[in-house]
């Protein structure tokens, strides 16, 4: 395994909050950080202050996640712009406005498109690239709202459900055919970030981005295929997919 000082970590969607606080991590360690995303000047900011916690080098690349022009290439030129890419952090996403989607079928088709058809496409890159250097770690953030469809969000649920079978099937794909490559699917409850920012929040069921970005941290390095973050959350989870129909279809969850 690289040791975490030699690392090169590729972050697509590195703004966003949890993405942050994950790359501070990596920078303590002295990892070589390549960051993603739509906002260039964010993406500078942000490279200043990794620079400054110790990364030994950042590259930013500002580009539309959600439509990749071919992600294979695109994924090889980042990851040779670090020296080489030892983890990939899959991070960004929208969460979607239910009731537009159930409406606005083009609104739906875009939220689609950003949380599964081109995060697909990024994970598969990732899967060809740490299979042929036979090892590395793909790290999807996806979500518990995959978990079961529920009326209030099932259509940013069923992006995130599918991603989710999709970095599952890369897992078993990767675990089969030997090596040291790997994928990981951390799935957050509740996060305290400015995606949620219109929602109420207080209590034990939210988290800060930190919180869950040690759990991605950690799951680079070892760990199943499936992570929930927190912990508690694969519990509350299975309680939810074991409710009957009858009962769960008189909540409004």
């Amino acid at each position: 395994m690289t040791s975490a000082s030699t690392r090169g970590v590729v972050i697509l969607g590195a703004a966003s909050a949890m993405a942050e606080a994950t790359a501070r991590l990596y920078a303590a360690q002295g990892a070589r950080l390549m960051l993603v995303g739509r906002n260039a000047e964010r993406l500078g900011v942000l490279a200043a202050d990794l620079s400054a916690r110790g990364a030994s080098a950042v590259e930013v690349e500002a580009l539309d996640l959600a439509h990749p022009a071919d992600a294979r290439a695109q994924l090889a030129d980042m990851a040779r712009r670090i020296g080489g890419a030892d983890d990939v952090l899959v991070f960004y996403g929208v969460l979607a406005d239910q009731a537009r989607a159930e409406t606005d079928l083009a609104y739906a088709r875009q939220t689609l498109q950003a949380n599964f058809a081109s995060a697909a496409e990024w994970c598969l890159a990732a899967a060809d690239l740490l299979q042929a250097q036979g090892r590395g770690a793909l790290v999807v953030v996806g979500s518990v709202a995959g978990d079961r469809g529920r009326q209030s969000n099932y259509v940013y649920g069923a992006a995130k459900a599918g991603l989710g079978v999709l970095v599952q099937g890369i897992a078993h794909r990767l675990a089969l055919r030997g090596g040291g490559a790997r994928a990981v699917l951390v799935k957050p409850g509740f996060v305290d970030t400015p995606m949620t920012a219109h929602l109420p929040k207080g209590g034990p069921l939210w988290a800060k981005p930190e919180a869950i970005a040690k759990v991605v941290r950690r799951a680079a390095d070892r760990g199943g295929a499936v992570v929930y973050a927190p912990w508690f959350w694969r519990f509350i989870l299975l309680i939810i997919r074991l409710v009957p129909e009858p009962v769960f279809h008189k909540s409004k969850l």
